[in-house]
């Protein structure tokens, strides 16, 4: 079969190689090279493919064959273009700092993918968030776009004419229309750039202005679908209550005025349906930079922001939750506790305190999600049942020692219950999709005695757990994004569904790499706690970026966030703490 395929072929005008042996992935040639090696192989076994791998020179660019499917229905094989700063050409102000880097490469890898279409070339260029990707990367003006091939076949040979055409024909265009200044659309891709800057600033100005988020008057919150995030045509524009409305000073767009949401307790109440949860959703993303047209460009939040809810059946592995746990019918200690199946307020409780532990700063709460019984205990309750006959504390007696213990401020969605008046610094009603400060009538109401005694006054000292290495298998075990729900970790799936936060399953690939290259570069060493690992990753982020990450650059991933990290290793079942620090 393989000799008929091999004449087929030359009577085609293509002959087979007879050196069919795996190169080393050094240089291979130029482009006619390339051409000929292809025209050489088809109709020849599928595995021939193998013999593409290293570099070929091409005018104005270099491609890296890195890595090749074994049959056609592997996952696509893996190359790399680089563009040096010279062709390129891209002004060295829209790459000169971190953020404008990523935004560019968050410009180039979209005009990317648009140029591909249908291709077998494709690339991750990801939805309305600019993440930090693999995919494309601005290194010093130098641009570097990863991209998957399914490399064409018939049955299980090749199909060299339709490579051919994908490679020497379909990726020169991409790179002639994407990835040169010469010929881009330079108003946008300025547009783009300076979009991200601004979004990137205002986030970094809320930590002086005392602030943890900030919505932009004319922000567009709501979106179209549960599975389209772009922005719903016709909705209403967000307008700042009078008395909460802030401006900002931006390096691009100038001033622009907005709501400022204050450091301390927010609570958001309204109707149902009035776009309490929109609001409070718009600020759960505020900690990514969006693109331009998107309608949440300046609504931001601290960086140290995270999403809580109930998740039941989560695993648990030894978190203090006795400030919210006194005791359990078991006798276990909640000052350590483990669980395989956790109830809705144990799990809350624990992703109150992890979130602490990792660094968290501000807590986003929605009623909707969360476990009532540990959300609220108001005064009939309380009388029927005594305290020392219920365990649990609710989060009304201690969102306000959280704050003075940790500097933790919590924006709260709240429509069932008015307990949380008398906590609440500030309170936005929602009404018709408007935004209006009722803080003062909220403190009439709250002044009225409602015979509801308080549980607790103080939030004790964070536990540091120390992460056991062996938690994570350092022999590069199999990485795999489910979406967003889910990672295959080795033989391990992390269930990631309850960290809302997550947008793109770069992200997932990102947070598994990252475990991964912590146990192998020594991060998890036995004796870091996992908010010294925590910022041990972020250290190295900063000096290296995507490397610190995976430094093979293969595949497709986004740098995770250290709290999503955190709460990824907090679901790893394979978790082991091997003690705790004050």
């Amino acid at each position: 079969m393989a000799q008929r395929a091999g004449d087929r072929a030359g009577r085609h005008g293509y002959r087979r190689r007879p050196d069919d042996r795996e190169p080393t992935g050094g240089p291979r040639g130029d482009e006619q090279a390339l051409r000929q090696e292809l025209r050489a192989m088809h109709g020849a076994s599928y595995g021939r493919y193998k013999s593409l791998r290293g570099q070929w020179h091409f005018p104005g660019f270099t491609l890296q064959v890195q890595r090749v499917q074994p049959d056609p229905f592997a996952p696509a094989s893996r190359c790399e273009v680089r563009v040096t700063d010279e062709v390129a050409g891209f002004p060295e102000q829209l790459w000169c700092s971190p953020v404008r880097a990523r935004a560019l490469a968050g410009y180039l890898v979209r005009v990317a993918h648009r140029h591909l279409g249908d291709s077998r070339l494709r690339v991750d260029a990801g939805g309305q968030q600019v993440l930090d990707r693999s995919a494309c990367q601005v290194q010093r003006g130098e641009v570097v776009l990863r991209l998957g091939i399914d490399l064409p076949g018939r049955g299980r040979t090749i199909d060299g004419r339709q490579a051919e055409r994908a490679l020497c024909d379909e990726l020169p265009e991409v790179v002639e229309t994407a990835l040169r200044w010469a010929t881009a659309d330079q108003e946008r891709v300025r547009e783009f750039v300076a979009s991200v800057e601004d979004t990137d600033a205002l986030r970094r100005q809320l930590p002086g202005l005392g602030l943890i988020a900030f919505v932009a008057d004319g922000a567009m919150l709501p979106r179209r679908s549960g599975v389209d995030e772009r922005p719903l045509p016709g909705g209403v524009p967000f307008s700042a209550p009078e008395s909460m409305r802030v401006s900002v000073e931006l390096p691009n767009r100038g001033r622009v005025s907005g709501m400022g949401v204050p450091e301390g307790i927010t609570l958001i109440v309204g109707g149902g349906f009035h776009g309490k949860s929109t609001l409070l959703r718009a600020l759960e993303f505020g900690v990514y930079d969006h693109v331009p047209g998107d309608g949440r460009e300046l609504v931001v939040c601290r960086a140290e922001t995270v999403k809580i809810r109930a998740e039941d059946g989560r695993r648990v592995h030894r978190v203090d939750v006795s400030p919210f746990v006194s005791h359990l019918p078991t006798g276990a200690d909640t000052a350590d506790f483990s669980t395989d199946n956790a109830s809705g307020s144990t799990s809350q409780a624990a992703a109150i305190v992890e979130a602490v532990e990792a660094g968290a700063k501000a807590l986003l709460v929605d009623e909707d999600t969360a476990a009532t019984n540990l959300m609220i205990r108001d005064a009939r309750m309380q009388a029927l049942v005594a305290k020392d006959a219920e365990p649990l504390t609710p989060f009304v007696d201690l969102i306000r020692p959280l704050r003075a213990a940790h500097a933790v401020s919590t924006v709260l969605v709240m429509g069932g219950s008015g307990d949380y008046m008398d906590v609440a610094d500030q309170v936005v009603m929602l009404e018709d999709y408007h935004a209006r400060d009722v803080t003062a009538r909220a403190r009439q109401l709250a002044a009225q005695p409602t015979g509801r005694r308080s549980e607790a006054d103080t939030f004790p000292p964070v536990r540091h757990r120390v992460v056991d290495p062996r938690s994570i298998p350092t022999d590069r075990p199999k990485v795999r994004a489910r979406g967003v729900d889910a990672l295959t970790l080795g033989e391990s799936t992390v269930e990631l569904r309850g960290v809302e936060q997550l947008v793109d399953p770069a992200q997932v690939t990102g947070i598994g790499l990252a475990l991964v290259s912590c146990a192998r570069r020594g991060v998890l060493d036995g004796s870091r706690t996992v908010a010294e690992v925590l910022e041990a990753f972020a250290a190295d982020v900063a000096e290296r970026g995507i490397a610190a990450v995976d430094d093979r650059h293969v595949g497709d991933f986004a740098v995770p966030r250290p709290l999503d990290l955190a709460a990824a290793l907090n679901r790893l079942r394979a978790l082991r703490i091997s003690g705790f620090r004050s």
